[in-house]
């Protein structure tokens, strides 16, 4: 699969008004970030520019993926499915040495399917974990409806402390 942050940044930028920087290449030029996505700007800033990622409904490694998972899901009969949001828990801000573990992007972006995260409930010290919902395309009713019910049986979401109501 293919980066397209840097082109993305890029074409934003362009759409702004005046904007400080014109580049990816700028923004790190500048150094006014954090430290804590310092090597990852470095890396994205000196990267090759991408080749076109092509459009996932003619391209054919992501039809033959969206395929296969429509197929299991007409094997199992599935309206939908759910896997965690994340393999880890969340990283605390400052943490780069810990594992991202972000299976979000994994299916829905590659397939076209529709797919989004409802909250699971919480891991040690309190840290948010989520499900992913994926549906079959254009199922996103089938999905509000399912999410809904989850989070009406559940009650997983919370407020962050702080929060202003």
């Amino acid at each position: 699969w293919c980066n397209t942050f840097k082109r993305d940044l890029k074409q934003y930028l362009a759409t702004l008004e005046n904007p400080p920087y014109r580049t990816l290449e700028e923004i790190y030029a500048s150094g006014l970030y954090s430290d804590y996505i310092a090597e990852r700007l470095k890396n994205m800033a000196e990267s090759d520019p991408e080749p076109s990622c092509g459009n996932l409904y003619t391209e054919p490694k992501n039809i033959k993926l969206r395929e296969a998972v429509l197929k299991e899901m007409d094997v199992h009969r599935l309206d939908a499915f759910v896997y965690p949001t994340w393999s880890n828990p969340p990283r605390l801000i400052g943490d780069m040495d810990s594992s991202a573990g972000d299976n979000s992007q994994k299916i829905p972006p590659h397939t076209g399917l529709p797919g989004f995260t409802v909250p699971m409930g919480y891991t040690y010290g309190n840290l948010p974990a989520g499900l992913q919902l994926v549906g079959r395309l254009f199922s996103e009713p089938t999905l509000i409806e399912i999410a809904y019910g989850y989070e009406q049986v559940t009650h997983h979401r919370k407020p962050p402390e702080r929060f202003l109501d």
